[in-house]
């Protein structure tokens, strides 16, 4: 076992938000749920990672209740389940212990957001020298409103703003930034057929 299969923030905090009717990738689940198909037969670490921020009241309050996956993900027996209150997956958890205590060099990275606790990790996982790949087509986001926005919009008028950032560009932007740097960029049915085939 070298390799491990992160699985981010797949969790229904983000499914009781309005904006996740604006979900970039309504098929994510279906997708992870491959990815974690693939690592579990070759054997390989899945690790899943919960986002928390403790005492806020809102969706990602461990009071909520909704600090748990998307059914029907579930880990089995052994995997990690890590809870982070930072964007990245490695500051505030031991993901790093659990890594180098399986000898791990090779980083596999979906869930949600594309842009944030995605690319995030990504990025500080290729800084601790990991070999890191990012599947885009496993990863959600949805449309940024613009700096200058008023809160409290609906949707509907956040999708009808010009300024609104549309998902598929933060998506590619997110590719752009990576490829190259921080990660290789692949898709869920390269990696799944690269993982079955070895």
């Amino acid at each position: 076992m070298t390799s491990a299969l992160l699985v981010i923030d797949v969790q229904e905090s983000f499914r009781a938000r309005p904006l996740w009717q604006a979900v970039s990738n309504p098929a994510l689940v279906t997708r992870v749920q491959r990815l974690v198909d693939a690592a579990r037969a070759a054997a390989d670490l899945v690790v899943w990672v919960l986002h928390a921020e403790p005492g806020t009241g809102g969706e990602f309050d461990p009071d909520s209740g909704l600090v748990r996956l998307i059914e029907p993900l579930r880990p089995a027996a052994g995997e990690p389940v890590l809870t982070k209150t930072s964007r990245n997956a490695f500051t505030t958890t031991n993901l790093a212990q659990h890594l180098t205590a399986r000898g791990i060099r090779d980083l596999v990275i979906c869930g949600i957001q594309t842009e944030q606790c995605c690319e995030t990790t990504a990025r500080v996982g290729a800084d601790l020298g990991y070999a890191v790949t990012f599947v885009t087509d496993a990863t959600a986001t949805f449309p940024i409103p613009h700096r200058d926005a008023p809160a409290g919009r609906s949707v509907a008028d956040l999708l009808a703003d010009p300024r609104t950032l549309r998902a598929v560009d933060i998506v590619a932007r997110t590719e752009y930034a990576l490829a190259g740097r921080f990660a290789t960029i692949r898709t869920v049915d390269e990696l799944t057929g690269a993982i079955v085939g070895r």
